[in-house]
């Protein structure tokens, strides 16, 4: 019952990787942007969470109202000021851009809050569970995690496969000029996806800093390198490979902690080897972006 109860910990793990992956893949998937900064700016939203706590008074829940549609906006900025720029230099330009983000911003907030981590309390939700059998429990958070991870995969799916701008972002994903063409500003579209997936990587940072009770600086290292194998295990171009990605990723991490403290990362991390030298593509993988 001891693997049992890894696997199914495992599972509800793999929700917080799968918010986390949607919006890397998102802006992959439209813009071809490699974002490595992506880790840091779900830490950074979870400071965010904090500082709306310190000074509204406000729940973490209630955070996610303000820290959401602000790294939107953020993610819509940086579109437009820094990556439109740099994606007329070339395809290495974005991803120097996003490395300097990814310097910048734990350094920051480094200066600004200490090494020390800054909680993020949800009070009694943190430790309740419901006991399914003898020996298999599961907390209530990580099954609300799980169950915000499909509403954001089944929101995304519809807004790219029903919306006008959805269909525009697949469109810039496998042919922008012909957008173009058609009289679509690409660069509008583009904004609007990387201001999407802003908000998604706000809403995992927040939910990452309630799993682990807080966040600190250098977090967003461990969580980008999480992300991008969530992503490829998944399948680039897959929104539900990334709920996929995440859940094998989550119970190899769980399933290796139970034979060792030492050994949840290295499992994981084996496991995505496995699957990148068996099925490059990823387990639900696509030739087509989204």
């Amino acid at each position: 019952m001891t693997l049992v109860n890894a696997i199914v910990q495992g599972v509800l793990a793999g929700g917080v990787f799968a918010v986390a992956a949607v919006g890397l893949s998102l802006l992959f998937g439209v813009m071809r942007v490699v974002n490595l900064a992506h880790g840091d700016l779900m830490i950074l939203a979870g400071y965010l969470a904090v500082l709306t706590l310190q000074l509204t008074g406000l729940s973490t829940w209630a955070s996610l109202l303000v820290v959401v549609p602000v790294m939107a906006l953020v993610g819509y900025v940086v579109q437009r000021v820094l990556l439109e720029r740099a994606l007329k230099l070339g395809e290495l330009a974005p991803l120097l851009v996003t490395f300097g983000l990814s310097v910048i911003i734990p350094n920051v907030l480094l200066e600004l809050f200490s090494r020390d981590a800054q909680p993020l309390p949800i009070g009694s939700l943190a430790t309740e569970g419901v006991g399914l059998t003898d020996g298999v429990s599961v907390g209530v958070f990580p099954v609300l995690t799980l169950v915000i991870a499909v509403v954001v995969l089944v929101g995304m799916q519809l807004f790219l496969g029903r919306t006008r701008t959805g269909r525009f972002m697949r469109a810039a994903a496998d042919d922008s000029a012909t957008l173009r063409l058609m009289g679509v500003d690409s660069r509008r579209i583009y904004a609007l996806a990387a201001a999407i997936a802003f908000a998604t990587l706000a809403l995992a940072g927040v939910l990452y800093g309630m799993r682990s009770g807080g966040v600190s600086p250098f977090d967003g290292q461990l969580l980008v390198l999480f992300a991008f194998e969530t992503v490829i295990i998944g399948g680039l171009g897959s929104l539900w490979g990334t709920l996929v990605g995440g859940v094998v990723l989550g119970v190899a991490q769980a399933v290796g902690g139970q034979i060792s403290p030492e050994l949840p990362l290295l499992v994981g991390h084996l496991v995505f080897l496995a699957i990148l030298v068996v099925r490059p593509n990823g387990l639900l993988g696509q030739r087509v972006a989204l």
